[in-house]
């Protein structure tokens, strides 16, 4: 809660920080005149109805109603508490919040995946150090070097090195406190199987951190020295619950703000293409960890940006692979580019060999349009003196453009395929429309589907009035005192309001004042969040004020009496039911004096 943090501390890191950097980083903002707009993080959505306003330094989705300022968008994206987002924001303004846990949380898995960052930050810096302060490490440190990879390169990135010793870093692990099941929920250190006790997984290899959004250490990869046959060149830490290799996308903390400014995501098979890419100034670089594009991956991809240059390996499997990628992302409406490495190079072999400015410009600054790559795809290994390769080629590229292309595109690449094989225009045309009627055939229901009405919200005016009197109450603390005059009596009707009149009175014995962003912090449930956002901005007249919210104390009011007339006319009808003549009559009497009250 916000009362465990100073006040004025919170304003300094609240003023300190634009909400449109912050949201930027996790969704990608269009400015239309004052606001920025974009597709809402919270649901799924085509059409962005989600907007940021720097002026007022809130956000509001239009679809699904969430809302509020920075730390409680930091609070819902990320599903951490108040204080957790304070201290990250404060971490940005070199403002050092200390997050308290409490000890009877129920988010056990929270404490423990934790725990399980703690140990990886703990390798990270000792693996670090050794690399760079130690002799042990000096052969390492050379070996990079060797390899280009500049003093800067190396503490930007955390890589480090582990010893050739069997149980150091298990060791290390067990004197800062960790338990033995957290050594082996970790992955940092293998169980021996004939005694007890545990072993180093990573033993004499350069460690490379990978680290999450936030750029916490969630994993290794650990490379030896020279190759050799015995054993594997890179080893990876194994999946545990803060490292599922489907989900992470290396380099989000570095590369973010670099995407956000390009609008534009590079995307690498492995954490090693990216370092190689940095050193040639490409900073909006990404990679999957040794995995293909997963949807998981895909909805990560779509916060950042909605334009991909694909950049694989230049041997067969990387062309498969940039395929796979491509036609992925394309169906999710993604405009996609592929970036073509010569022979069978990776981005570091074309670095150290062309150099930076070659890869930057020939390559990354080159790259072919999704169709165009398709068909060079669909080009390798084939001669066109043989009937059955130019007709696979055909077939290949033409099922591609079918329902994938525009009526623009579809022109351009049959004529480039007419001019390729020496077939006519109208005959690949020809082909192409089949193919396209058995897409479209394809994807067409099996069974008639009724046309869908757009299901909206009924705003009734009981919400109305809530809504409106809430509103005042959350912008005036006099009227709230006004209102609040009668303790025994709650003037709201739903529940959801109930607890939110609850919880502003408890903030206005706290605080005497009124201040939206305070109250919404305090708000731990994100759905009455969405409706403190909907009542700050419902349209209010403050010069009249205490005409509306005389007006709305009526109308519910009125709605309470109505309630209980309906409950009492059923109850009457029990009673006759029951041939309780004397208990009917006496309720029938009530519900007459109600109806006279209103």
């Amino acid at each position: 809660m916000s009362n465990r943090v100073p006040e004025e501390v919170v304003e300094k890191i609240r003023s300190s920080t634009d909400i449109v950097d912050i949201v930027g980083e996790y969704v990608q903002l269009t400015k239309r005149g004052r606001n920025w707009f974009g597709l809402c993080p919270f649901h799924g959505e085509s059409t962005p109805s989600f907007s940021v306003t720097s002026d007022k330094q809130i956000f509001h989705c239009f679809g699904c109603g969430a809302g509020g300022n920075v730390i409680t968008f930091l609070m819902d994206i990320e599903n951490v508490s108040f204080q957790e987002a304070l201290s990250k924001l404060g971490g940005r303004t070199g403002i050092d919040i200390e997050v308290n846990t409490p000890a009877d949380s129920s988010n056990a898995l929270s404490k423990s995946d934790q725990q399980l960052v703690l140990m990886h930050e703990f390798a990270a810096d000792m693996y670090h150090h050794i690399l760079m302060n130690t002799e042990e490490g000096q052969a390492a440190l050379d070996y990079l070097e060797n390899r280009g990879f500049t003093r800067e390169m190396i503490e930007k990135n955390r890589i480090g090195w582990s010893l050739p010793e069997w149980n150091y870093m298990a060791t290390a692990l067990k004197r800062k406190g960790f338990s033995d099941e957290e050594l082996a929920t970790s992955g940092l250190a293998i169980q021996r199987e004939q005694s007890n006790g545990f072993f180093d997984r990573f033993r004499g290899r350069i460690m490379f951190p990978i680290m999450n959004e936030t750029g916490k250490v969630i994993a290794f990869s650990g490379r030896i020295l020279e190759n050799s046959k015995e054993e594997a060149k890179y080893l990876n830490s194994p999946e545990s619950p803060i490292f599922q290799k489907s989900q992470v996308l290396y380099n989000v903390h570095h590369a973010r703000s670099a995407i956000r400014k390009n609008r534009k995501i590079i995307l690498f098979e492995g954490f090693m293409d990216v370092i190689a890419a940095g050193k040639a100034g490409v900073d909006n670089a990404l990679a999957t960890m040794g995995t293909s594009l997963t949807t998981q991956h895909i909805k990560q991809l779509k916060r950042f940006a909605q334009e991909i240059v694909i950049c694989f390996d230049g041997d067969d499997a990387g062309w498969e692979a940039a395929k796979r990628a491509a036609i992925a992302l394309n169906e999710e409406k993604f405009k996609v580019e592929v970036a073509v490495l010569p022979g069978k190079m990776d981005p570091d072999d074309y670095v150290r060999e062309n150099g930076n400015e070659a890869f930057k410009e020939q390559i990354i600054g080159k790259p072919h349009a999704f169709i165009a790559f398709a068909m060079m795809h669909a080009r390798r290994y084939k001669n066109f003196q043989y009937e059955n390769d130019l007709l696979q080629y055909i077939q290949e590229v033409l099922q591609l453009l079918a329902g994938r292309s525009t009526p623009l595109e579809r022109d351009l690449y049959i004529k480039q395929l007419a001019g390729e094989t020496g077939l006519s225009e109208e005959a690949i045309l020809q082909h192409y429309r089949k193919l396209e009627n058995k897409t479209i055939e394809r994807n067409r229901p099996e069974q008639p589907v009724k046309p869908v009405k757009k299901v909206t919200k009924q705003v009734t005016a009981l919400h109305r009035a809530e809504r409106l009197l809430f509103s005042h109450l959350l912008a005036d603390a006099g009227a709230m005192e006004k209102v609040a005059a009668d303790p025994t009596e709650i003037p709201f009707v739903s529940e959801e309001f109930k607890a939110l009149y609850v919880q502003l009175l408890g903030f206005y014995e706290e605080w005497d004042k009124a201040d939206f962003h305070k109250f919404l912090e305090t708000l731990q449930d994100a759905e009455l969040r969405k409706l403190v956002m909907e009542t700050a901005l419902a349209e209010r007249d403050p010069e009249h004020g205490e005409e509306e919210i005389a007006d709305c104390l009526k109308h519910l009011e009125k709605h309470r009496v109505e309630q209980q007339i309906t409950l009492k006319i059923q109850q009457s009808k029990e009673a006759e039911k029951q041939h309780d003549i004397k208990r009917a009559l006496l309720l029938a009497q009530e519900v007459i004096a109600l109806r006279k009250t209103l």
